[in-house]
């Protein structure tokens, strides 16, 4: 069998170059939105209520559900957390 490397774990993962940019993206932002709200020292409830969504939606997150949310989803979320969302773009 033939070692491959690869620049990330989606890189491996995923079909495409595009899937495992989205892929990489959200998973980034689940990472950030999990410390924010570590940082909160509070409930899930009440986690969940600051963001807008349910209990159960916010285990999902928590629980790596990455299935489970869109890029757009995860972008919302991140605002309402007050994280800022910035794309860098290479050429």
């Amino acid at each position: 069998m033939e070692r491959q490397e690869f620049a990330n774990v989606w890189d491996a993962l995923t079909d495409t170059p595009e899937e495992a940019a989205n892929m990489t993206m959200r998973s980034n932002l689940m990472i950030a939105l999990q410390r924010k709200i570590d940082g909160w020292k509070v409930t899930q409830t009440e986690a969940a209520l600051r963001l807008g969504v349910t209990q159960p939606r916010l285990n999902d997150l928590l629980r790596n559900k990455i299935d489970k949310f869109s890029l757009d989803t995860l972008v919302a979320l991140a605002s309402r957390a007050e994280i800022r969302v910035r794309l860098d773009i290479a050429a």
